[in-house]
């Protein structure tokens, strides 16, 4: 029976807005990304059969394919092609779950997945250009327009989470990215570029007295909003690939598994809301893959804003403390920055580095992503 293995992980480090990776075009980032990976597994890139690329701005200079472009850009033949995929934040855990589903179908031996954002380059929200993408049936149905940050400030409320629940939170987040960074932990993930070799986005000594001096965003602070740009991911630029085959194909090539795709799975929610389809992705994922949360070892949970983590935290595993000890474990997206189109082959990354240096045999990863959708994927370390 075919499989889906991933033999290796590479990222960028992940650049602040306008900070050490500003200067780089987002093709030029990927490709650097794509080399880097092919270099460190040793494999030729003619074997690859296709780039399955996520990019959430398509727009200025992540159109006309950038799956393809940065494939040319990295010198891979010709016959290499490139298609690029969107699933809002998921747009890259999505990617894995193509390529896996290519591999175990037959129609690729070998394949790349990952993505790129150059939120800096190509902002958010910059493909709409002041149009209203959802049209008057849309509109009709659920009577706004969904925004992320009103949807986090939804379930706040919903779930009861104070201001200095996030804020704790968000601290805690730069916590263990720091203490990961300083550990050396990110070392071997990441493929330095333009000067950067580490990522720039993580602040020390930060204080729930400084967070506090941070204005709520989507809703004023004395309507109840609790909001602010400490308490959410990090506006970023960044890219990531992961290398996958089959484990006959790897022993041919000579190559090493690191980890197999277990279970992949997709979970819908609220749109308005949006933000809380990881907690059915997560109870989907755990049903058809047979295993129990007690059999995970690792699990990451996208900080687009603290909410969500927490919320999936207090529903997922109310009866099990444990478990808020292994989610996150090197800090998220709100230490880290979240580079929408890259973020969730970044986590990936992370997740199986993290899983190889701790003999953790199974690792669990969610997003939240626009549309009130969530990726779900469980690994297990070979």
């Amino acid at each position: 029976m075919r499989d889906a293995v991933i033999v290796e992980a590479v990222r960028s480090p992940v650049g602040r807005r306008k900070g050490g990776l500003a200067g780089v075009h987002p093709t030029d980032l990927s490709a650097h990304v794509l080399r880097s990976l092919v270099e460190r597994a040793g494999i030729d890139p003619a074997q690859i059969d296709d780039v399955v690329w996520g990019c959430v701005s398509q727009a200025g200079e992540q159109t006309f394919d950038i799956g393809r472009s940065a494939a040319l850009a990295a010198g891979f033949p010709e016959t290499v092609t490139g298609v690029t995929v969107d699933r809002q934040c998921g747009s890259s855990q999505q990617s894995v779950h193509f390529a896996a589903a290519g591999l175990i179908a037959g129609q690729y031996d070998v394949a790349v997945a990952g993505g790129v954002e150059s939120m800096t380059r190509v902002p958010m929200g910059a493909a709409m250009m002041d149009q209203n993408p959802f049209g008057e049936a849309f509109m009709e149905r659920y009577g706004s327009f969904p925004n992320q940050g009103v949807g986090a400030e939804m379930i706040a409320e919903k779930w009861g989470f104070s201001r200095t629940r996030l804020d704790e939170f968000a601290l805690l987040s730069h916590d263990r990215a720091a203490a990961a960074q300083d550990a050396g932990r990110f070392e071997g993930q990441i493929a330095p570029l333009a000067g950067v070799g580490a990522d720039e986005g993580i602040r020390r000594g930060g204080t729930l007295e400084s967070l506090g001096q941070l204005k709520t965003v989507f809703k004023d602070a004395d309507q109840g909003g609790v909001i602010h740009a400490g308490n959410s991911s990090q506006i970023s630029d960044g890219s990531a690939a992961l290398l996958m085959t089959t484990s006959e194909k790897a022993r041919e090539l000579g190559l090493t598994p690191i980890a197999r795709v277990h279970t992949a799975v997709l979970a819908g929610a609220d749109p308005v809301i949006m933000l809380t389809a990881p907690i059915p992705a997560t109870e989907k994922a755990l049903k058809r893959s047979g295993l129990s949360l007690s059999d995970i070892g690792a699990f990451e949970v996208n900080e687009a804003f603290a909410p969500v983590p927490l919320a999936w935290l207090a529903d997922i595993a109310a009866d099990d403390a444990g478990i808020a000890e292994r989610m996150n474990p090197l800090g998220g997206a709100i230490a880290l920055g979240h580079p929408l189109g890259g973020s969730g082959a970044r986590i990936m990354t992370t997740l199986i580095h993290h899983m190889r240096d701790n003999g953790i045999r199974y690792g669990l990863q969610t997003m939240c992503e626009g549309g009130g959708q969530a990726n779900a994927t469980i690994l297990e370390l070979l």
